[in-house]
Order: structure tokens, then sequence, then C-alpha cells
């Protein structure tokens, strides 16, 4: 099997090419190593060398969340494609789901890892979500994060705080028709909402305690409109993923799991896509169940 670490060396604290390269050279697989020059070139990179190659290979997602986002985006739909992870981003939300980063951060067992068929998230046509789609008041602190995230202070392990604070400030009621496996569902005003394969987003927060990544279904959860001071009293419930059970949150709770879900707003709306950010009023999300080939060390 071919081997291909897809290094962002604009993720993390440093660039990880050197070390990476260093961990491969002393091992006998057949690797490669290349580093992203742009947005989305990992995408291009991916489907163009799938478009040329039919032999079995693994891409290796090396930097955070976002860097991940595309290698899925680009592996999708290749039979002979199969994904993992070198968590080294700021941000490794997604890995939690199997214990965390370390267990992914040995070369030779990440090489030598077991594939696990996994689902993803069709968003409309051509957007797929490895993790967590969300809109509301989660999509707006994710909008801000990506745009302080390198800043001091206020950035790098505190951009998510830094988005839940400016969310408050701007995001606390949102508005849009939303229709669960082709039945209406909700239509007021909401706080947020999460569409989710995996549990944990914002580096800390476990939004969707009882999702699987293989169960074929999504697990949706919406926060109705609260007060701030009510927020402030329940967000400590939501970060742990107490939320679903706990009494406080009964009554602003809507919770299912779910085939399709389907998204219309009249106004300047927009959702984050495992930390990318669409723009746009209508949206159809689906799962497809088993459509990816992700490598899990043992």
């Amino acid at each position: 099997m071919k081997h291909i670490f897809i290094i962002n060396p604009k993720s993390g604290k440093e660039d990880s090419t050197g070390h990476i390269r260093q961990q491969l050279e002393k091992t006998d697989f057949n690797w490669k190593i290349y580093n992203t020059t742009a947005p989305k070139d990992a995408i291009r990179f991916i489907r163009e060398w799938c478009g040329k190659h039919d032999e079995e290979v693994r891409f290796y997602a090396c930097g955070g969340d976002g860097t991940l986002s595309e290698v899925v985006n680009g592996a999708a739909g290749f039979e002979n494609a199969s994904v993992s992870c070198y968590p080294c981003g700021s941000g490794n939300d997604f890995v939690k789901n199997y214990g965390g980063a370390e267990k992914f951060l040995d070369i030779e067992k990440l090489c030598r890892a077991e594939n696990q068929s996994i689902d993803l998230i069709k968003v409309n046509d051509d957007i797929y979500s490895v993790n967590i789609v969300n809109f509301g008041f989660d999509a707006y602190a994710v909008k801000t994060m990506n745009s302080v995230r390198r800043k001091p202070l206020i950035g790098g392990k505190n951009a998510y705080n830094t988005g839940i604070v400016t969310a408050i400030l701007k995001a606390m009621k949102n508005k849009a028709e939303i229709t669960v496996d082709e039945k209406p569902f909700f239509n007021e005003k909401f706080l947020l909402c999460t569409v989710a394969n995996g549990q944990f987003i914002g580096g800390k927060y476990r939004c969707a305690p009882r999702a699987s990544l293989n169960d074929g279904t999504l697990d949706l959860c919406l926060v109705k409109t609260v007060s701030v001071p009510k927020f402030a009293s329940l967000i400590g419930l939501y970060e742990k993923g107490e939320h679903l059970d706990a009494e406080q949150f009964k009554k602003y709770i809507c919770y299912t799991r779910c085939k399709t879900v389907d998204v219309k707003a009249s106004e300047e709306f927009f959702i984050s896509v495992d930390g990318e950010i669409y723009d746009g009023n209508n949206f159809r999300l689906e799962v497809i169940h088993k459509a990816l080939k992700f490598g899990i060390p043992t």
C-alpha cells in the first residue's frame, strides 16, 4: 500500500514536515510527503492522484480538523483510498472519538492501522463532513474562531472561547425551517443546532454524546433560545456532554436521530462543516453509511 502524508505546514505551532519525515525514514513503508500550498489544495491533489493511480493508497491528514476535512473530501468516493490522521493542529476534535491524539502519533503503528468503515455526512451535492455540521450559535463561534485563530491571547487554544463570547453578543436568536426525514421538525427561533457524526467540537465540548461514527444515522440536537444567564448556567453541562439527560436542559432541547436534515432560511445564513463556513439559505444533509475507510491504530 502507498502511504501519502498530506502536511499542512501552517497548522499548529510549527511545520511538522521534518519530524514526520524523520519518523518515516526509519520505516520500510512505501511513503510520500505532500505539503499543501493553499486552501483546498489537499482536495485537488488527492483527486488528481486517485484519478491517475489504481493502487491501494492511504492519505494521512497531518494538521488539525481542517486538514482532515480536506483529505476526507478528496478521498471520498475512491474505492482504492483510505484515510487516517496524524493530529498536529491546534484543534484535533475528530480523533477524540478514538481516545485522543496520542494514539495517532506513532508513525509505525499509524501505517499499520486497520481500516474501519465509517459514515460521512453529505452536504448538498459535493461536500462531505466526517465530524460535525452545525448552524446558529456554534457556527457563529466557529466563524469568529477562524478569524482570530492566529492572534495572540484570543487565538490558539483560546480561539473557540473567543468565538463563544462573540456569539453571545451576536447570535443568541437564529431562525430557520428544519425538516427531518421529510417531516417538519422545528420552525421557531433557536440558539444552536448540531448535526453530528462524531461527538466533539471546539476542543473540549462533547456536543453529541450519543453519536456513533458507523451506525448509519445522524444525531441532531437543537437548543432553543435562552437568556444569557440561563446559557451561562447550562454551558458546563453542554461541555461535559450531559445536556441530553440533564433535568435543567429538558425544556430547551430537541433531540432526534435521522437520515436526512433539510435547512431553509430566508435571511443571511451560513453553516459550519467541520469548521469550514459555507454561506447559503438552503442546505440538505444526508448520512452516507460506511462511506469512508478510516485507519485506526491498535
